[in-house]
């Protein structure tokens, strides 16, 4: 398999993936949320970076954020649908919703024109708020977000050529756009915590797993240009300055048993109030502060023909835009887990763990688990043949697509902010 930001091909091995990109399996926080979302119960969320920072915050009722974009390089289908829903769940929780139209990169990246961008990102953002998105949502294109500029030049210094290299596989034919997107990228992800958003926060950042590498790289990018970085110590944490030693001395006033060394202070007691208290103190002394995002990651959805549904691949998605009848055609016509014939299907069953049909069932159209058990059951023991399951499947995506589209239709876009 090959698993990159702008490019997924071959089978892809989820435990695999985990392994490799050194994420927490998403089943080891999951009986510690309240009312999961399907994505999550459903095992289609399956993996996570600090997940534990956001399950705390709900917990504590302390504030935190959700934050995802979307590229409007094509109609937003229900690949997006997944993220849509994942950030409207995360603000329904309690979380500050921050949502991105990444125009540049579509520019850059895909050389959509500007109008085209803008264009396609409205739809994207009348998508989001049809599915529930509430009006106290940071909305912007980041073409026209001075905090995410201003923050990604900043970023942009931390940051050389062969690291991008290393991490996108960038070589001496790579536009320095394309680059410098990265930057871009991860200002969008680091700044809900500026002062402007309330300061350092969690920050959940619901993706799918081609993503991680961005994940990663912001993840380096929130310790280099803070001040203070942390260590685990027995009793509590050792912090050190990434600027230079006087700025230990703004911390040496701190309310906690402390021990102070040239280059490094060991202080003591409950490592998370510590932490609070020095990040608390960077803000005041003109630092970032930032709290290394955390993160979810998302099984991808399956295109209609196999294979990943992708915006430049027509024919692999169902848009939210299509129209209702051509919605239920493509399903009629989309891949799936049977037999080659109806005797086979009676006689050994269907395999819905490869049919395009289950999932959507299971991501977006059934959300009783009894009823999604039932249909899984029918088809494994050859009771259920595809032709009735897809006619099943084709009437709720026409129900889903009449209901979304005329809740974008009466969506009022002056009762949000909308940065752009």
């Amino acid at each position: 398999m090959n698993v990159t930001p702008w490019e997924v091909e071959g089978v892809i091995d989820y435990s695999k993936l985990i392994e490799e990109f050194g994420m927490q399996p998403f089943s080891e926080v999951l009986p510690e949320i309240e009312n999961p979302h399907i994505l999550m119960r459903r095992g289609a969320i399956f993996g996570h970076r600090d997940y534990w920072r956001i399950i705390e915050a709900m917990k504590r009722g302390e504030p935190w954020a959700v934050m995802s974009g979307f590229m409007p390089s094509g109609l937003p289908h229900f690949g997006h649908k997944m993220t849509m829903d994942e950030i409207v769940w995360h603000q329904r929780a309690g979380g500050t919703a921050f949502v991105a139209i990444a125009d540049m990169e579509a520019h850059s990246v895909r050389g959509l024109s500007w109008e085209k961008t803008k264009e396609l990102g409205l739809l994207y953002i009348k998508s989001i708020i049809a599915l529930g998105l509430k009006e106290n949502t940071v909305i912007y294109f980041q073409s026209k977000s001075s905090h995410v500029k201003d923050l990604a030049f900043e970023l942009s210094a931390e940051v050389n050529f062969s690291e991008l290299r290393a991490i996108y596989g960038f070589n001496s034919d790579t536009s320095l756009a394309k680059m410098f997107v990265t930057a871009v990228q991860a200002a969008d992800i680091l700044h809900p915590q500026l002062s402007d958003y309330g300061g350092p926060k969690p920050v959940v950042v619901p993706v799918g797993a081609d993503q991680d590498p961005h994940m990663r790289l912001t993840r380096d990018l929130a310790a280099r240009v803070s001040i203070f970085s942390f260590e685990p110590i027995e009793g509590g944490l050792r912090v050190r300055s990434r600027k230079g030693a006087d700025y230990l001395e703004s911390i040496k006033k701190l309310d906690f048993e402390k021990k102070v060394y040239e280059e490094h202070i060991d202080i003591f007691g409950d490592a998370e109030e510590i932490e609070r208290a020095v990040r608390e103190i960077e803000v005041k002394i003109g630092g970032f502060a930032f709290i290394p995002p955390s993160s979810t990651y998302h099984r991808f959805t399956t295109g209609l023909t196999g294979g990943k549904m992708s915006s430049s691949k027509p024919e692999s998605y169902i848009s939210l835009l299509d129209s209702p009848e051509e919605g239920a055609k493509k399903v009629m016509r989309a891949f799936t887990g049977g037999r080659a014939t109806a005797e086979e299907q009676r006689r050994l069953g269907g395999e819905p763990e490869k049919c395009v049909v289950f999932e959507l069932y299971s991501y977006h159209l059934i959300e009783k688990d009894e009823e999604l058990r039932q249909i899984e059951a029918d088809c494994r023991e050859g009771r259920m043949l595809c032709g009735k399951c897809k006619k099943m499947a084709a009437e709720l995506i026409r129900n889903f697509l009449k209901e979304h589209q005329e809740k974008m239709e009466a969506v009022d876009l002056s009762k949000y902010t909308i940065i752009g």
